[in-house]
């Protein structure tokens, strides 16, 4: 029976999924946290889309693939930027237009080149497949994101909730929006191996989500987020050797399914608070 349990563990490329997770499971959590509390969820969505055309372009420059994924995810970001600022469209309509428009240029790029790169892995991620070199990417970008985020919070937190006070208690409000939006595009290059382009956005919401439903101090809602995370693509790598499915799928799955739970659960104590007398 424990030979069963312990059979994913056994080969190769299941081990490789599992270290991935590991490695990407505390920078997407600690990322998700304060994209929920900032309101960048479509944010997230447009860079993640965006970076194909530069995922393209690298590879037809023979350039490493994470140098053109992070290029294309900060022009993507300062683009809605800019446009946000020198025009009467809404943020969410702009970034919208510039993702959409960069996803389609990316697509059409894609079929111009001859590759062995198949698109199924680049928009929903190869888990499998992982190499060496995609751990080590995961690794010290995983770190470096890891640590900046931990280093700030108290500045990215108070940049969150009013960055009108932030400003005026001093803080360099440019440089973290910008620097949030740099670790928003080095994350996604990160996962991009793993979960692909469209799945990302499921890594950088939803924990993050799942712990402002079940905390209510941002320390707790990190340590939550993280807890949650880790535990879910975990599962979703465990699980989906067993259902025979592709991990970045399942590990999606677990997550909304614990987003559910926690909403319920949310659910139940505010109606349980409503109904205690005084």
């Amino acid at each position: 029976m424990m030979d069963q349990l312990l059979l994913p563990f056994l080969f190769p490329f299941m081990q490789n999924a599992f270290w991935i997770v590991l490695l990407l499971a505390a920078p997407t959590a600690i990322l998700s946290c304060f994209l929920v509390l900032k309101g960048w969820s479509l944010m997230g969505d447009a860079v993640s889309h965006a970076v194909l055309p530069g995922v393209v372009l690298a590879y037809m420059l023979g350039l490493p693939l994470i140098i053109g994924a992070f290029v294309a995810g900060m022009t993507c970001a300062l683009a809605t930027g800019y446009l946000n600022a020198n025009s009467r469209v809404k943020q969410d309509t702009v970034m919208g237009v510039v993702f959409s428009g960069m996803f389609g240029l990316g697509l059409v790029m894609y079929v111009k080149v001859e590759t062995n790169v198949h698109l199924d892995h680049i928009l929903f991620g190869n888990m499998l497949g992982v190499g060496p070199s995609d751990l080590w990417t995961a690794g010290i970008v995983g770190s470096v994101v890891t640590l900046l985020l931990v280093v700030k919070w108290k500045d990215l937190l108070m940049h969150a909730f009013d960055p009108a006070q932030a400003q005026a208690v001093g803080l360099p409000v440019k440089w973290l929006h910008y620097g949030l939006l740099a670790v928003l595009s080095l994350t996604i290059v990160a996962v991009l191996s793993a979960v692909g382009l469209i799945l990302a956005i499921g890594l950088l919401i939803a924990p993050g989500a799942i712990a402002f439903l079940l905390t209510r101090e941002f320390r707790h809602m990190l340590i939550t987020a993280v807890l949650v995370n880790l535990l879910a693509m975990t599962s979703g790598v465990y699980a989906s050797f067993w259902l025979d499915s592709a991990p970045a799928p399942t590990i999606i799955l677990m997550l909304t399914i614990a987003f559910i739970a926690a909403f319920l659960w949310r659910q139940w104590q505010n109606a349980r608070r409503e109904n205690q007398p005084g």
